[in-house]
């Protein structure tokens, strides 16, 4: 157990509760039964903070970890080089999807910065049935296709077949959509989440309606410029997206996309002012870092500030409070 001057905890901070080691759950200081082994620090704790897409083979998940994140779900590896990872102490818990689910050609196998294994190129639906087994066999969690509409895709009744097999094992389906009909595609086969905000097209209310009331998207609002002082139309398409599926009930999870560009290994502050911008709140956006991911707590040292103006650089001073951390009292 850990006892800290306030836990955030339920979308507020609280005084007096101890926070579970795995940041499962709370329990009332006054509780704690007499010989248990607790911790007391400074500041704030809360759950720990979850970065929903990374590529672990095209970023450094040690300075990841020691920037404040506490698990990741990898969206598209090698999987062979993410099992090698996943028991590491000093990294961030893994949570993955495998390699990339495309059509023969299809995005991301013609990319260079695609390595050797990280992609399973889907032929049929028969295909894509041993293709899920495959990946649940070797580890993942979820399943990561690729829907691009500048290459091949999969067929609607391929894709739809995928997504009944991942749901028959109880993974749930994430989806690159990028292009024209992307988003649509995905919604129709049954899909969980978009790996990104939508930025390609603005995305009709009807559909973004129909989205929230089913799936979640990861943000991912930082790829667009890297915070330039020009940042392309792309951004706005994005955050205009985002604020219309938020507004109809869509829940929207923290993710960056790390590996993709200049991002900051760990909490990335441009990330958390773009989800500002969209509208939501700190609390918001601290729910959507959090999740029932159990990972070690993160931890605030001078506290956590909820003025908007500040949040984000507060935020990014977070530090993981795992056994090898031991501030002092």
């Amino acid at each position: 157990m850990i006892v800290a001057d306030t836990v955030w905890w339920e979308g507020r901070l609280q005084t007096g509760l101890a926070l579970r080691a795995d940041g499962s759950g709370v329990l009332p200081v006054d509780e704690i039964p007499v010989g248990s082994q607790w911790r007391r620090v400074p500041g704030t704790v809360m759950p720990g903070l979850v970065d929903a897409h990374v590529h672990s083979g095209l970023g450094d998940l040690a300075v990841v970890r020691a920037h404040g994140i506490s698990a990741v779900w990898d969206l598209g590896s090698t999987p062979a080089a993410v099992r090698a990872l996943r028991d590491r102490p000093d990294l961030p818990r893994i949570r993955y999807a495998g390699p990339f689910m495309t059509a023969p050609g299809g995005y991301p196998s013609d990319r260079a910065w695609a390595p050797p294994g990280s992609c399973r190129e889907i032929r049929s639906a028969a295909d894509a049935e041993a293709a899920v087994g495959e990946a649940e066999a070797g580890g993942a969690t979820l399943i990561k296709v690729t829907a691009n509409a500048d290459g091949p895709v999969l067929a609607a009744s391929t894709l739809e077949t995928l997504v009944d097999a991942a749901h028959g094992r109880g993974l749930p389906v994430v989806v690159h959509a990028e292009g024209p009909g992307m988003v649509a595609a995905a919604y129709a086969a049954g899909a969980d989440l978009l790996a990104h905000t939508p930025w390609t097209e603005a995305v009709d209310d009807g559909l973004i309606r129909a989205c929230a009331a089913r799936m979640t998207w990861i943000s991912t609002l930082d790829i667009h410029g890297w915070a330039s002082r020009t940042p392309p139309p792309a951004r706005a398409v994005a955050i205009d997206n985002l604020r219309r599926f938020r507004a109809a009930g869509g829940i929207v999870r923290y993710g960056t996309d790390l590996g993709n560009g200049p991002l900051p290994a760990g909490i990335n502050r441009r990330e958390v002012r773009a989800l500002q911008a969209v509208g939501l709140t700190p609390a918001e956006i601290l729910t959507a870092m959090t999740g029932s991911d159990q990972a070690d707590p993160a931890w605030l040292p001078d506290g956590l500030e909820l003025d908007p103006a500040r949040f984000a650089a507060v935020l990014a001073t977070a530090r993981v409070l795992g056994p090898e951390l031991r501030p002092r009292p």
